[in-house]
């Protein structure tokens, strides 16, 4: 029997940024069928070993759509049940899990890293009190989206126990900068959202290491974290520190004392100029 998937896509309507989940129309596996819609790009994937239907095409989005992209709706902070799919694995030092932290110069025992054998993607473990409360898988073979959350718990992705946190891009970052004197958060992300913020104010300091090209983003995440967090730095980058360029690493190692950092209020006055 033939499908028309694009039909079938169509009448599921799936609303941008959003990931439907149904018995697959091909193989009927319960559930194993899921579409996403990802800024204009639908892809659906049959995660059913047996089956291969997957695919992918362009949809229109409309002004809301974009909008809502823009700003996005603060999910439930409420406690969200989560199991690890299947198709998730332990590392087991898989070849492309070790590829990937000779790349990035990551330890996968630490990090607890896992695998996503179906989709081929890196994935970093969201935890609660040391409880696994949600995934997020990064691709390593073009996929998109490039970071795909598994699960609907709006607690980012944390690594480190020290007592400043240190904003950063995405969980390689937060990876690469966490340890006992810093806690490397990965926004993955245009804005902040509540639990974010709700989890930056544990801290006194708050350091925002973003992208060099990211100046906007810098200032109005700093803005927002007012009344949240005490004290709020920004490191001026030239490099994300994931690629641990020695000086930007001795910016972030020096910010104790303040030598590398200024503060929104002269940051602000010096991009006016």
């Amino acid at each position: 029997m033939m499908y028309n998937m694009s039909e079938i896509i169509k009448q599921l309507d799936v609303p941008n940024g959003m990931t439907k989940r149904m018995n697959c129309p091909v193989c009927k596996g319960y559930k194993t069928f899921t579409v996403t819609n990802n800024m204009g790009k639908t892809i659906w994937n049959c995660y059913k070993a047996t089956c291969e239907t997957k695919g992918g095409h362009r949809v229109h989005l409309s002004v809301q759509d974009i909008r809502d992209a823009i700003t996005p709706d603060v999910m439930d902070t409420g406690e969200v049940e989560f199991t690890l799919p299947d198709f998730i694995v332990a590392h087991g030092f898989r070849r492309e899990v070790m590829n990937f932290c000779e790349l990035w110069e990551l330890d996968a025992d630490e990090l607890d890293l896992h695998y996503d054998v179906k989709e081929k993607r890196i994935v970093f473990l969201v935890k609660d009190n040391g409880v696994i409360v949600d995934a997020i898988g990064r691709s390593i073979a073009n996929r998109l989206p490039k970071w795909k959350r598994y699960g609907k718990n709006s607690l980012p992705y944390t690594h480190g126990c020290g007592k400043v946190a240190v904003v950063v891009e995405d969980c390689v970052s937060a990876s690469v900068v966490g340890n006992d004197v810093y806690v490397g958060l990965a926004v993955l992300g245009t804005s902040l959202s509540e639990s974010h913020k709700e989890y930056l104010s544990r801290f006194s300091t708050a350091i925002i290491a973003l992208d060099p090209d990211a100046l906007p983003k810098t200032l109005a995440f700093a803005k927002e974290l007012r009344g949240y967090v005490n004290d709020i730095k920004i490191l001026r980058l030239k490099d994300d520190l994931k690629y641990r360029e020695p000086s930007e690493v001795l910016k972030l190692s020096d910010d104790l004392k303040y030598r590398q950092q200024i503060d929104i209020e002269n940051l602000t006055k010096l991009t006016q100029q």
